[in-house]
């Protein structure tokens, strides 16, 4: 069977709604709310936000394909003359109320040109508000297992461009642990094809709930204080942070016209930016902020 674009759409479409119906399983409480839109230029997509959960205190999980003239952005990028496109995919970022429950997000997408370009993207990271080593370790191991299961090099490979994607310059840390990050896959990398790579972009978002939910969980029976809960907004900081000013999907989005709300949802309810903020010595504070660092191998025990 050829594999077309529609297909891949309605595979993704599969994965939100497997995916919105285990978080809500999770959670215990709130419910996703379906925005379904279209974009004046060609196609559109449906955003389902959750919020003020057991859990969750805001998180989307949206859906899209659009298609239209390829922004002259890309097209100077490649160094192509005008063509169309089509590119579908789905992204999640979730915010817990509890600090000690991780942000995550994830994005799986798939990008085509009418001259025959054509590739996919995607992956999963993690952004503790504190760093617990097992389960930033845990998290690592099960990528990896992930990874090595469709190639030998992914996971090497998609960590270190985690590690590189996921930085703030101007604070000289990363955003969080890392995970996997990809982008550009196509039948002239790896020695995979088509059918291949999208059968692990596939298991990458089937992945997500099995890495994400004991999280959810387990962390959020720990309790916390005021103080921590602040701490979670000043982390939030950061996030926004990145999103607005580094993030190619947020840039690829309002650079095609894309609807705002759906591309801004990965935004967090509550965040604080404290001038010169400083971390006491010792803390637990302190302590992640030692692990917001490029090379880490959370794959070794030792680490």
């Amino acid at each position: 069977m050829t594999m077309t674009k529609e297909h891949i759409a309605e595979s993704l479409k599969g994965i939100q709604d497997y995916i919105c119906q285990q978080l809500e399983q999770a959670d215990g409480k709130s419910k996703f709310q379906e925005d379904l839109w279209q974009r004046e230029e060609g196609g559109g997509g449906r955003s389902r936000i959750i919020k003020e959960g057991n859990i969750l205190e805001k998180g989307g999980v949206g859906f899209s394909a659009v298609h239209g003239q390829t922004p002259e952005k890309i097209l100077q990028a490649l160094s192509l003359p005008p063509s169309d496109f089509f590119a579908t995919g789905v992204s999640i970022v979730l915010h817990p109320n509890n600090p000690h429950v991780p942000i995550i997000h994830m994005n799986i997408r798939y990008f085509e040109m009418s001259n025959g370009t054509y590739w996919f993207g995607g992956g999963i990271d993690l952004t503790p508000h504190y760093v617990v080593k097992a389960d930033a370790q845990l998290f690592h191991q099960k990528l990896k297992v992930h990874c090595d299961s469709h190639h030998p090099e992914f996971y090497n490979l998609f960590k270190k461009w985690a590690d590189d994607y996921f930085y703030i310059p101007h604070r000289q840390e990363t955003r969080g642990i890392g995970g996997i990050f990809f982008d550009h896959l196509n039948e002239s990398k790896y020695g995979l094809s088509k059918e291949q790579l999208f059968s692990f972009v596939k298991a990458t978002g089937m992945l997500f709930t099995e890495l994400y939910v004991p999280l959810m969980k387990t962390n959020s029976t720990f309790s916390f204080s005021p103080a921590e809960k602040q701490w979670q907004k000043i982390r939030r900081g950061r996030y926004v942070e990145f999103n607005l000013v580094y993030d190619k999907g947020t840039k690829f989005g309002l650079d095609t016209n894309g609807r705002t709300e759906s591309i801004l949802m990965s935004l967090p309810p509550e965040a604080s930016w404290e001038y010169d903020f400083q971390t006491q010595p010792g803390s637990k504070e302190a302590d992640t902020l030692t692990h917001l660092k490029k090379g880490i191998d959370w794959t070794n025990e030792r680490t």
